[in-house]
């Protein structure tokens, strides 16, 4: 049986916990309330937002589908959130 030091363990096997794991900064709620924020405010001070129910309510859907594919920055969430939003058709309203 070979032994092996407990120092050298360390350094053997997968990268360690601080690189493996990328924890987010804010909780949940508040990264999304965040993200949505920073995109309407784009959004609005440039006059993009014509219903303000459908528009919150596709930014909201997008930053979640990102959070679910694993982006928890705030700033890529919404910067993702408005290129979507500013990439739909544009609807006429009769």
């Amino acid at each position: 049986m070979v032994e092996v030091a407990r120092s050298s363990i360390s350094n053997v096997g997968t990268v360690g916990r601080s690189r493996r794991f990328c924890r987010m900064a804010d909780p949940l709620p508040a990264l999304v309330e965040s993200s949505l924020q920073i995109a309407w405010d784009f959004l609005g001070g440039l006059g993009e937002i014509a219903d303000p129910q459908r528009s919150a309510e596709f930014l909201l859907r997008s930053i979640q589908t990102q959070i679910l594919r694993g982006e928890t920055r705030a700033l890529m969430l919404s910067n993702r959130a408005i290129e979507a939003y500013r990439q739909q058709p544009i609807r006429l309203v009769s």
